[in-house]
């Protein structure tokens, strides 16, 4: 098992020996990065860091007057030595298959990632890798796991992203309200009583709960299920580069260091749908 960063800074020398692999939100074509990257800022990073491996983030949704220039960056990234890019539109798996591109291809639809077989549905569109959905239950992922072709990513300590809207909610919040304000919001759900952050980008609205996803006390049970990587995102997440460090050595020693479990503990209780059923049931 290996340990992938979504990083929060430019500065990649921060990154080294902490991780086994980056990854990179590619500019205008990647939602909710803290920082993204140019190709030639890629391309920099593969030079400047040959030792760690690279993954690029284009998770946005893709528009017919985008696919021309999309072409031109899909051949741009095929010349690059990177592990493969995460994708959620439709549209890059069938151009890697129309411009019979090199790279492998990590499925990242949000909260369609849910079971083996479409997953192995995907590894047989050439598909490699699949970023797990964050709504499924530990033992649903050992399940991929075990019984998927396709490699795993789980992401197991960030603050998660909940749901993504094209629409420009916190403008439209401000321009209601004939108030003004940033383009990020700070709101408290009613039912559930916990803070979502709500940020508004050139490319539309996400919400990310404020409170850290830890997943720690998992890694030994992803290890010993043949889990390809564990994600780990940097925004929002205190201390990041110990905490990276600290997980590198864990899950490259073996996953037996009871005493990185007990000091993580401190990033909190909070374990998402890890232990918890998602049930629906009609409103009567």
């Amino acid at each position: 098992m290996k340990v992938l960063v979504e990083v929060a800074s430019k500065d990649i020398s921060n990154y080294v020996g902490k991780c086994d692999a980056l990854l990179l939100g590619l500019d205008n074509y990647s939602v909710l990065n803290t920082v993204s990257f140019s190709i030639d800022e890629i391309r920099r990073v593969i030079l400047d860091y040959p030792e760690i491996c690279i993954f690029v983030k284009m998770d946005k949704n893709i528009f017919n007057d985008e696919i021309e220039d999309l072409k031109k960056i899909l051949l741009e990234l095929n010349q690059l030595p990177i592990m493969g890019v995460f994708f959620y539109d439709i549209s890059i798996l069938e151009l890697k298959q129309e411009l019979s591109l090199s790279f492998d291809l990590v499925w990242s639809q949000t909260h369609m990632v849910t079971n083996y077989r479409t997953c192995d549905y995907y590894f047989n569109q050439g598909v490699q890798y699949a970023l797990l959905s964050k709504e499924i239950t530990l033992d649903e992922i050992v399940d991929i796991c075990k019984k998927s072709s396709i490699k795993s990513i789980v992401e197991v300590v960030s603050l998660p992203s909940v749901g993504y809207s094209r629409r420009k909610l916190v403008h439209n919040y401000y321009e209601d309200s004939n108030t003004s304000g940033n383009d990020t919001l700070s709101v408290l759900e009613k039912i559930t009583k916990k803070h979502y952050l709500v940020k508004e980008e050139s490319a539309g609205t996400g919400f990310i709960l404020d409170e850290a996803l830890n997943g720690t006390s998992i890694l030994s049970t992803l290890y010993e299920a043949g889990c390809n990587y564990i994600l780990l995102r940097e925004y929002g997440i205190s201390s990041f580069l110990e905490l990276a460090s600290d997980t590198m050595n864990y899950v490259h020693g073996g996953c037996v260091d009871n005493s990185y479990v007990e000091k993580y503990k401190k990033l909190g209780d909070s374990t998402g749908f890890f232990f918890k059923k998602t049930i629906y049931r009609v409103k009567k």
